[in-house]
């Protein structure tokens, strides 16, 4: 049941009256802004919240450790949030202690916002029986492979010096988890008392409907999710509830108690169930900022050499079930993933797709002075001209091999049925009988369907979307060492983790980059998986505002939009 369809509407006389941005941030005008990131919310539960628009609601409800804001450039930073300040500290056996003071902040409920506070949502979050699709982002933190396996929350190497001192071990030194990690929406800061008093609810009403099963009681009171209530949610970030209305939009409040200034006193967050709706509040001016756009629009984007797009962060790619299977030979997967043709490939994906140059994607930073990670690194050949010339390669490797393309049998590739996966299929499938005469049979299922395969490695080849947890290089790579626990084809090589544990305590940056490149290169010579296609995005926001944050990961901050000057 959608939630927030018991909601009361407000009158409309409210919600019009937040619709556009006016006045002047620092004159002490009563500044509005209207947005539309995304549809109804899901779910906004920091562990469990998938979706843009509910992660861009949750930044603005919540705040962690550190957060993303932009700097005087335009170019997105990482500053100070709940942390006031931040000491590292290596560790004779390899770990790495990192120690953040809290400032002194307050939840809208009016107390005070302790360590304690992270320690439960990172135990949380990390608490297999929670099933958390953002689990794995808190695997570099000492301790979580025991969670893992005990179901044992206290194992988490996280915990509250005192109200105001929260420590935490990691098992590597990992650049990015003071950016990536301490910035991200799953690692948010909840209230224990908050989640156990619904706990308690649900399981009373679990109760309940046992015995009305039973007979021995009436109709059971149906509990809804802990966040649910939005009139009654604790929050601590730049903003609080104010109004909502049934299901079509959410209003915030600057928050009284918030330690930084905010550009807009309220934002209205207007919901759209497609991007053509979105499109027409935009046009509309209901709203002065719009996303995702309609394919009419991102592919005229898109067309337009001009248009300064940005990359997403998710590599498309062909996965190869190297265990257990025909696959588990080497030159079967160089072979196959030489045959592929990535430009014909992202012409199937659509508009948006770019043939991929690797795993990790345009836009994941280099390092210092390196710029982009992927610029003058493409490490696929994607010239068309090259083409005929990778399949000759592939049938040779295949023939050396002692195989003809017909002895292999019928392998079956697996897709998510939506969008433009099954075009793809239908490319990457026609390509290898007509290369390598090898017959494979796509079968599309519900992404449900494909995640369970995923997990249970009941697949041969599957095409999945790979997202990284973090804006690094490092975030693409790691789930593939066989000491990850992450790794979902079966592929292990000692060489390949040997440059992982390197890569995870290397205190040279230059070092770490070259080791990073290298590891890459690593996973696409083994055909680990093959890359297909990234993709780019586009949003509108008007001319006269300026100061609009995204992070990498998809969500968008608007506490810092004013008014450009004039």
């Amino acid at each position: 049941m959608n939630v927030w369809k018991r909601w009361t509407a407000l009158a409309a006389a409210v919600a019009l009256s937040l619709i556009v941005l006016s006045g002047c941030a620092g004159e002490g005008a009563d500044v509005s802004l209207a947005v539309c990131a995304g549809s109804t919310p899901e779910d906004l539960d920091p562990i469990y919240a998938t979706q843009t628009g509910d992660q861009t609601i949750l930044v603005h409800l919540y705040e962690n450790l550190m957060r993303k804001t932009v700097d005087v450039s335009g170019g997105t930073t990482v500053t100070n949030g709940l942390a006031k300040s931040v000491e590292q500290e290596d560790n004779y056996d390899g770990t790495y202690t990192w120690t953040f003071r809290l400032r002194s902040a307050r939840w809208s409920d009016g107390r005070r916002v302790r360590a304690n506070d992270f320690v439960y949502a990172w135990q949380r979050l990390a608490d297999p029986a929670n099933a958390s699709p953002y689990a794995d982002m808190l695997s570099v933190v000492a301790g979580y492979d025991q969670v893992q396996e005990t179901g044992d929350v206290s194992l988490l190497q996280v915990s509250a010096e005192n109200d105001t001192t929260l420590v935490v071990v990691l098992n590597g030194k990992y650049d990015w988890f003071l950016d990536e990690v301490c910035t991200a929406t799953a690692t948010l800061p909840v209230r224990q008392d908050v989640i156990e008093a619904w706990e308690t609810a649900a399981a009373a009403q679990e109760t309940a409907a046992e015995e009305q099963e039973s007979g021995e009681a009436g109709p059971a009171e149906t509990v809804e999710p802990w966040w649910a209530d939005l009139e009654g949610l604790v929050t601590n970030g730049p903003y609080t509830v104010e109004d909502h209305t049934d299901g079509a939009s959410l209003t915030v409040t600057a928050f009284e108690d918030y330690h930084s200034a905010v550009g807009p006193s309220h934002i209205v967050f207007r919901f759209a169930d497609t991007a053509e709706e979105a499109w027409a509040l935009y046009e509309q001016k209901e709203v002065d900022f719009v996303w995702e756009l309609p394919q009419e629009q991102l592919e005229a984007a898109a067309e337009d050499e001009a248009a300064a797009l940005t990359t997403e962060l998710g590599t498309y790619a062909v996965l190869y079930r190297s265990d257990e299977t025909i696959l588990a030979d080497p030159a079967v997967r160089r072979a196959m993933a030489l045959a592929i043709d990535r430009n014909a490939v992202a012409a199937a994906a659509g508009a948006t797709a770019r043939p991929a140059e690797g795993l990790v994607p345009p836009g994941v930073p280099g390092g210092e002075g390196e710029g982009d990670f992927r610029t003058d690194n493409a490490l696929l050949d994607n010239e068309p001209a090259h083409f005929q010339e990778r399949c000759q390669e592939a049938r040779q490797i295949l023939t050396e091999a002692g195989y003809q393309g017909q002895e292999l049998g019928e392998l079956e590739y697996l897709y998510a049925d939506i969008g433009s996966d099954q075009a793809v299929a239908q490319v990457l499938a026609d390509t290898w009988r007509e290369v390598l005469g090898i017959t494979v049979t796509p079968r599309g299922v519900t992404e449900e369907e494909l995640q369970a395969a995923l997990e249970s490695g009941t697949y041969t080849l599957v095409g999945v979307q790979l997202s990284a947890m973090g804006n690094d290089a490092e975030c693409f790579l790691l789930p593939w060492s066989s000491q990850s626990g992450e790794s979902i084809t079966g592929y292990e090589n000692s060489a390949y983790d040997t440059l992982m544990a390197v890569i995870a305590s290397a205190s040279d940056a230059a070092a770490r980059m070259g080791c990073l490149h290298d590891a890459e290169v690593l996973l696409l010579e083994d055909s680990a998986l093959s890359p297909l296609y990234t993709t780019v995005t586009d949003w509108e926001l008007r001319d006269t505002l300026t100061g609009l944050c995204r992070d990498a990961r998809g969500w968008f901050s608007f506490s810092g939009v004013t008014h450009r000057s004039t």
